[in-house]
């Protein structure tokens, strides 16, 4: 935070700092207090630092190689959730996942979930569910949350104009409060209702396997969460 997030700009860009920090993170594990934490709003916050947060291992294995390849430091936060769970093909030779870049996981025309890591699946499983109730919800898995790629959620807010943010994290100055502040300023005139947020609560991450799955948000509160927003 204080000097690999400050290094190009005291050197005045003439020095790279080409770094990765591998941060294994997120609950669901039983993992407690420490071990079970989501802290990328700490670093998002921070200029000078790139973060990262796959879903699938195709981009957990193209989004690394790409954060190796950049001159700036990088934060690779790596869901504990999804190790030996997300499974798929990955990228062959050189090809990387680049930093910066959306993803869109599902298409809809009703509503958009923004999301990233472990919460992308129960988002598409929450949209597929919604459209056997008529409404189609598309899914942006933002994969890169330093730099945020806000042409992409812009476009497909300016489709949808309705917004839902999902993460893990706790909910007061998380991602979701960011992107809702980016969409009122930048795209207030699409909108057809309030930007929700669907998070872990304020508070810190039990022990108990029982506590900590009524705390993480899941398909059921997503899919709660669209149906207020699809009837506003």
């Amino acid at each position: 935070m204080n000097q690999a997030a400050t290094l190009r700009y005291r050197y005045g860009g003439r020095q790279s700092c080409p770094i990765v920090v591998r941060a294994p993170s997120g609950g669901n594990v039983g993992g407690g207090l420490y071990h079970s934490q989501n802290p990328e709003a700490w670093f998002v916050h921070r200029p000078g630092l790139k973060v990262v947060a796959p879903s699938t291992a195709f981009d957990a294995k193209g989004l690394l190689k790409a954060a190796i390849r950049d001159d700036n430091p990088v934060v690779y936060f790596e869901h504990k959730f999804l190790y030996r769970r997300a499974k798929g093909p990955v990228p062959e030779g050189d090809e990387i996942v680049p930093i910066g870049v959306a993803a869109v996981r599902r298409e809809g025309g009703d509503a958009t979930v923004i999301t990233y890591g472990a919460m992308v699946a129960p988002s598409v499983e929450a949209a597929d569910r919604l459209s056997k109730e008529g409404v189609e919800v598309e899914v942006i898995d933002l994969r890169t949350l330093s730099p945020l790629d806000t042409a992409a959620i812009f476009r497909s807010v300016e489709k949808t104009s309705r917004a839902i943010v999902v993460h893990e994290d706790v909910k007061t100055l998380g991602i979701g409060a960011e992107i809702s502040a980016l969409l009122m300023e930048e795209r207030f005139e699409h909108l057809d209702a309030p930007v929700m947020r669907v998070t872990y609560p304020d508070t810190h991450a039990p022990f108990s396997h029982v506590l900590e799955a009524a705390n993480l948000p899941n398909a059921d509160k997503i899919v709660d969460a669209l149906r207020k927003l699809a009837a506003y």
